[in-house]
């Protein structure tokens, strides 16, 4: 069995690099989906122009993940939903500092698997949902050269400010941010919130 955290984000770091082999225009997709091809080309064109330092120096990655799509990221209500109901026993303090370290493991973890990255193809499936609900799901299908197709999707919802911000990663049904709700919240209960946040903490400075 996978873990399926550090699968998800893996198959995350593909549907984003993978997009530039699709030959659908932006232009004709609903606004959710252009949005997640343009991330993916811009995210694309930027390791190839800085293909020879990131031989040289890998830790670059997480700046260029940093600039060009986690803006498109919405790491607040990813965390609340890893939380569920341990969110709202947390102090603003506790949440403020739980949302940083949960950003940065993500982009952390994110950023390794894009290093991995070895030129998968993915597939939009037809898109079905109402924008106008303004809670969409993007239907893809990560196609393996040796193994079954792996379908998955971008779970975005529109914010106040008008801009569709990416919330979940779903692998065949299961969501990335619940499967995390399930250990964190096993965590808090044998040692408290204060001892998540720390534990994060230790891991991200660990990676640096």
């Amino acid at each position: 069995m996978y873990n399926i955290k550090r699968f998800s984000i893996q198959l995350l770091a593909v549907a984003f690099m993978g997009m530039m082999a699709l030959s659908a225009s932006a232009q004709a997709m609903p606004e959710p989906q252009a949005l997640v091809k343009e991330a993916s080309d811009n995210m694309l064109k930027a390791l190839k122009e800085h293909e020879a330092e990131l031989e040289q120096d890998p830790q670059k990655i997480f700046s260029l993940v940093q600039d060009i799509l986690i803006p498109h990221f919405d790491f607040e209500r990813m965390a609340r939903l890893a939380l569920g109901r341990s969110w709202r026993d947390a102090s603003a303090e506790q949440q403020a500092k739980f949302v940083e370290e949960f950003r940065l493991l993500l982009v952390r973890t994110y950023a390794t698997a894009m290093l991995e990255y070895t030129n998968e193809e993915i597939r939009f499936l037809p898109f079905r949902d109402d924008i106008e609900k303004g809670r969409v799901n993007v239907p893809m299908e990560v196609v393996q050269p040796n193994g079954p197709s792996i379908p998955m999707a971008l779970s975005l919802y529109k914010n106040k400010n008008d801009e569709w911000k990416v919330y979940d990663v779903k692998i065949e049904g299961i969501s990335l941010v619940t499967n995390y709700r399930s250990s964190f919240n096993r965590d808090i209960r044998t040692s408290g919130m204060d001892a998540l946040i720390e534990n994060l903490s230790k891991r991200n400075d660990r990676a640096r």
